[in-house]
């Protein structure tokens, strides 16, 4: 006994005066305390304040609670960025269950695989959707949830399908509901499939106090101070919105609510509600710099963006300053919360050049705030790589925004955390300031006779070409070089562009080994979030990596 205790832990016991779980849910509550009339979310001419938002919740949470909806229940919501979708992140946790935010883009096989695996006791669905959820209850091997309609006013067609409307279930709940925060901030507060290329998905389950962690590092990130005005162009299904519904809640922010991303919208809705942050893949930014009425920096009021994925091309870096939005590049996956490494600025950088101040902006950093570490390993040795910029490992998390792991599924869960890392299957290299560079997914290294070719650093340079709206490169098969690599490109309205213009353009800026020998022109598939898919593309050159994407 001896051993284990000195003065610091005899009679200095946690209590429940000097110690509370971490959970998001207090974020609301204390937001509708303080600011009860400030504006929480708008949306199509109806607007809410922090303490509607928060009486809406508790209502919806006493319905579930009604319904029976209680601790490791699991709630499913197949639903666009509006208000309800918002509420959802607050009402579901104060039962003790969980929300799993469907993807809006799936199918309806891969829907039912999702509401079996999780359980889901119920499911919120948006009309426009209510064609493929009732497909995919046909679909279900287990007891189907109990459906609840939210209708938009904003879309008409679609049909319901549910047995209540969210409305209705709201006005029958009880606003004085006593929310139930979890008596350990480890319980589950999501479940958030990844985007599996082949074979079924993972169930990422993450817990509160990550969710709560995350929520105050994308603050401190993004710079988003006080009551920030936080455009919705981020779908709210993708990792929670990058735990973005707690994190406006913490900044008692307004939550400009967008059922899609149409360019046009969003440059009415940033003036029009003074819009401050937004944030988005690649392809979200360059759709916007590539928009016909883009405003031109000078004329536009300035908007802090996020934006995430590997090394955004310099191009979509320096398009989206002349548009007057201000971009830092954050890194992360489901499994971490969405974004959990930023690239932190310093200072100096703004008197760059445009050119060389993107290439620092497009790196994916250091840790968040709030996260212990990430770093790259050799994932054989777990030693960190050489800071020469060079060396290539495997990008890897530690820390407090790690999930808790893969629903039913231990042996991939172990996997994952080998060594006492969350190994992300990204490659990448630290330079000399420690920050990390994706080089590719582990899949995506295209090795042509022998060399290594970053798919990246060549879509990198055809991004920079004037006709090019989207590129992606993948590996086909070469009976000389093994593979090599081949491109696709999406030209943008109005341009054109020859293959051998697209390959003598690379040969300018590049080694003859990185050159793409072909390129393909059309349509370059993407996911809901924007993300290539470039396992179609793999497939459809025939890649010997494609059997393992």
């Amino acid at each position: 006994m001896g051993a284990a205790q000195n003065q610091y832990s005899i009679g200095l016991d946690k209590t429940p005066a000097n110690y509370v779980p971490l959970t998001p849910l207090s974020f609301l509550a204390r937001s509708a305390a303080v600011y009860p009339d400030h504006i929480s979310a708008v949306y199509e001419g109806r607007s809410f304040t922090w303490k509607q938002t928060y009486d809406r919740c508790r209502r919806f949470a006493s319905y579930l609670a009604g319904r029976g909806i209680g601790d490791g229940d699991t709630v499913a919501a197949m639903l666009p960025n509006i208000p309800a979708m918002n509420e959802l992140h607050f009402a579901v946790p104060m039962t003790g269950a969980v929300l799993n935010a469907l993807n809006i883009r799936l199918d309806a096989a891969s829907i039912a695989f999702q509401l079996d695996h999780g359980g889901a006791k119920i499911i919120l669905v948006d009309p426009e959707f209510s064609g493929v959820i009732a497909e995919a209850l046909t679909l279900m091997t287990g007891a189907k949830p109990f459906v609840i309609d939210v209708d938009d006013a904003a879309f008409a067609g679609g049909k319901r399908i549910g047995e209540i409307e969210y409305e209705a279930a709201v006005a029958a709940g009880d606003p004085a509901f006593a929310e139930r925060p979890p008596a350990d901030e480890w319980d589950a507060i999501a479940l958030s499939y990844t985007s599996g290329t082949t074979g079924n998905p993972k169930g990422v389950v993450t817990h509160h106090r990550g969710a709560y962690l995350n929520a105050v590092s994308n603050i401190l990130a993004g710079n988003l101070g006080q009551h920030p005005v936080y455009l919705w162009t981020l779908p709210m299904f993708h990792c929670n919105g990058w735990c973005f519904p707690w994190t406006i809640a913490a900044t008692a922010g307004v939550n400009v609510c967008l059922r899609k991303v149409d360019p046009a919208k969003i440059f009415e809705l940033i003036p029009k509600h003074g819009v401050t942050h937004m944030c988005g893949a690649p392809i979200v930014y360059n759709t916007l710099i590539n928009a016909p009425d883009a405003p031109k920096a000078g004329k536009a009021k300035p908007v802090v963006g996020l934006i995430a994925g590997a090394a955004p091309p310099v191009a979509v870096l320096e398009g989206a300053e002349s548009i007057g939005i201000r971009l830092t590049h954050v890194y992360g996956l489901t499994e971490v919360y969405g974004p959990a490494s930023v690239c932190a600025e310093q200072p100096g950088w703004d008197e760059l050049s445009a050119d060389a101040r993107a290439q620092l902006k497009r790196r994916q950093g250091v840790s968040y705030p709030l996260q212990e570490g990430v770093t790259v390993l050799d994932p054989e040795t777990m030693r960190e790589v050489p800071r020469d910029g060079e060396t290539i490992g495997e990008v890897m998390f530690r820390g407090n925004i790690v999930m808790k792991g893969y629903l039913k599924n231990e042996k991939a869960t172990q996997e994952a955390f080998a060594g006492g890392w969350f190994h992300t299957g990204d490659l990448g290299v630290l330079d000399e300031h420690g920050y990390v560079i994706i080089k590719d997914r582990s899949k995506d290294i295209i090795i042509s006779g022998g060399e290594n070719v970053s798919s990246v650093e060549v879509e990198d340079i055809l991004y920079k070409h004037p006709a090019v709206l989207f590129a992606a490169v993948v590996a086909k098969p070469d009976p000389k070089w093994g593979e090599v690599p081949c491109a696709f490109i999406e030209l943008k309205d109005g341009a054109k562009a020859t293959e051998a213009e697209i390959i003598a353009y690379c040969r300018e800026h590049m080694s003859g080994f990185k050159t793409p020998k072909s390129v393909v022109f059309g349509v370059i598939p993407k996911t809901s979030t924007g993300k290539i898919q470039k396992f179609l593309l793999r497939n459809q050159v025939g890649s010997a990596k494609a059997i393992s994407a």
